[in-house]
């Protein structure tokens, strides 16, 4: 078992994970995501969308896809992980903490000051796994969004002359 840097040929059997992780958060009908859309984010001219896969007997089991944030309190990057997902036959082997770990070494290598992800409010186990690393949920903050519909109508609602 390993964790490494993602390649492109790597990139179908992510899209496949990030299928897997949106029906696990019972979200499959949000999922729009293509080969060709994922391989420009990581690898194209404006790439700005980083990740890592982990591999058990030769194949892809799990997947970290994350983005660089900045702090404009600590001045300093951080990583978004977007996404974390190991495919339930694999759990429990040290993959998903391996990701983690190896998102958290990027960090201190580079010298981010943080390390952030959302987890949505059901998913005890994975609340516990983050928990077991020593992640701590944020109080006091709400997470927002603007997507479809609201983003455009707000986008086109200009007040100001």
């Amino acid at each position: 078992m390993t964790v490494r840097a993602i390649r492109p040929d790597d990139v179908p059997a992510v899209v496949g994970l990030v299928r897997e992780l949106a029906e696990y958060e019972r979200a499959a009908h949000e999922v729009r995501l293509t080969e060709e859309q994922l391989t420009a984010a990581l690898f194209g001219e404006s790439a700005a969308l980083f990740g890592h896969v982990a591999e058990a007997g030769g194949e892809v089991v799990g997947m970290a896809l994350w983005f660089l944030n900045f702090s404009t309190w600590r001045g300093t990057h951080g990583i978004y992980l977007e996404d974390l997902y190991v495919q339930p036959g694999h759990r429990g082997s040290g993959l998903g903490r391996e990701l983690l770990r190896t998102l958290a070494q990027v960090c201190t290598d580079r010298g981010y000051d943080r390390l952030e992800w959302s987890v949505l409010d059901w998913n005890t186990p994975s609340i516990a796994f983050y928990a077991a690393a020593g992640a701590v949920p944020m109080e006091d903050w709400t997470v927002f969004r603007l997507t479809d519909e609201a983003l455009s109508g707000f986008a086109a609602d200009r007040r100001v002359p």
